[in-house]
């Protein structure tokens, strides 16, 4: 007689013991997929970090740096121009220490501005407000920012100041330094020596 052979049906809490076991492995599976995606996303943001550009390391060659201008953005409006021929607006700013020798009356009476005297100029692409009532031009891209400084122990062959431009990409948001030196606006800021090398006069206001 052959022996008969029995399919061992799984009882109530054996299948309940199993369907947990089953969750509880999804479970698991899910948060290691979570964690890898929080890890990847770590690493993708902190290469951006890494790789996004400090202004204030940057650094002409043998020349100023950008940290010397630190607080730039903050320093107190001296005047707004337009160059024509360059098709750029600008805004020129001033430290408190060359924004106090202008309310002073420097250069106009005839006394230089102070060693610790800063300037920053910069300038922009211009572009229409598509806001304003009326025709109003408003920057537009950033295009570079140029610095001077007074301090008469280390420019003394270029009327005691230095000078420094750095470029702006925006597609890189990032700035690099043009030339070379302390000397690149020397020559041109000769023709107002007689005002201290310095062509933006403080406006009434």
């Amino acid at each position: 007689m052959s022996k008969l052979t029995t399919t061992k049906v799984p009882t109530c809490s054996e299948s309940v013991t199993a369907n947990k076991k089953k969750e509880a492995f999804e479970m698991k599976s899910k948060n290691i997929t979570a964690i890898v995606i929080i890890v990847v996303l770590l690493a993708v943001v902190g290469t951006m970090a890494i790789s996004a550009q400090d202004k204030y390391t940057v650094k002409v060659p043998n020349g100023l740096a950008f940290s010397e201008f630190r607080g730039y953005e903050k320093w107190q409006v001296v005047a707004i121009s337009q160059s024509e021929g360059l098709g750029l607006i600008s805004v020129i700013l001033a430290n408190p220490v060359m924004i106090d020798a202008y309310q002073a009356g420097v250069p106009g009476n005839g006394k230089p501005f102070p060693d610790g005297s800063k300037m920053a100029k910069i300038h922009w692409k211009p572009k229409k407000s598509a806001e304003a009532p009326a025709p109003t031009t408003v920057p537009g891209t950033l295009h570079d920012i140029d610095f001077m400084a007074r301090d008469s122990k280390r420019f003394p062959d270029t009327g005691n100041w230095g000078w420094a431009q750095f470029n702006y990409d925006a597609a890189s948001d990032t700035f690099t330094p043009e030339g070379s030196g302390t000397n690149c606006g020397y020559a041109c800021h000769t023709i107002v020596k007689a005002k201290d090398y310095v062509f933006t006069a403080y406006p009434r206001r």
